[in-house]
């Protein structure tokens, strides 16, 4: 089955979360654009059969490589885009939040005390500008979370020898500092570039390929 859950989300109850992988057979050496429309249908039907999700429940964000967060109200009849964004977050039960990489790290933040979670793409530059301590400076915010109640997942990302910069432990650094238990904060140390089987890789497949699907939310 082309999605992985990881052991820390599943624990919570009410949470949903999925990290759909590398779909065989569809073939996405082409641009973004075209790649994303490529996998479209087979994500839908991830989401749908898989996660028990409507796709039309789905937040995506813009994805510009910086730092905004978008708190994605319930609301119906618009499209579900956050434009200038690279992280989500929600507390509505049917909402969920949806972050594609390739390479970059999808972070997971999720408070179980306040039923509150957020998803946020960083790479090299997010995790420069630190978009993951800020998803836990909103979830305080407009949420009422605690880092202390917050756990943290990180996704398969790239990593070193194949990158020459390390931002998974970026990550890791500025969540501790933000006030997140270290034994909160979960990475898998695996690197996306390793298993093309598996993953897609913006670097190894030289920016022609298809992008993992991240997910987030929580039952209604």
């Amino acid at each position: 089955m082309p999605v992985e859950f990881f052991p820390a989300l599943s624990a919570i109850p009410g949470l949903v979360h999925g990290f759909v992988t590398r779909i065989p057979g569809v073939a996405v050496d082409v641009d973004r654009a075209e790649a994303l429309a490529r996998l479209k249908p087979e994500h839908d039907r991830i989401l749908t059969r898989d996660l028990g999700i409507d796709p039309a429940s789905l937040w995506l964000a813009e994805q510009v490589h910086g730092d905004r967060v978008s708190v994605c109200p319930p609301t119906e009849g618009v499209e579900r885009l956050q434009p200038g964004s690279d992280g989500l977050a929600t507390a509505t039960p049917g909402e969920f939040l949806g972050i594609y990489v390739a390479d970059c790290c999808a972070v997971w933040l999720v408070d179980p005390v306040r039923r509150a979670c957020a998803l946020v793409h960083s790479g090299k530059n997010g995790s420069a500008l630190g978009i993951a301590p800020r998803a836990v400076g909103l979830m305080a915010e407009r949420f009422g979370s605690r880092a202390a109640d917050l756990t943290v997942q990180l996704s398969p990302c790239i990593r070193p020898p194949a990158y020459e910069i390390d931002f998974a432990a970026r990550i890791r650094e500025d969540c501790a500092a933000a006030g997140v238990p270290a034994d909160r904060i979960h990475d898998p140390g695996v690197c996306t570039s390793r298993d093309l089987d598996r993953y897609y890789s913006y670097r190894a497949e030289m920016g022609k390929t298809g992008r993992m699907l991240a997910v987030a939310g929580w039952k209604a």
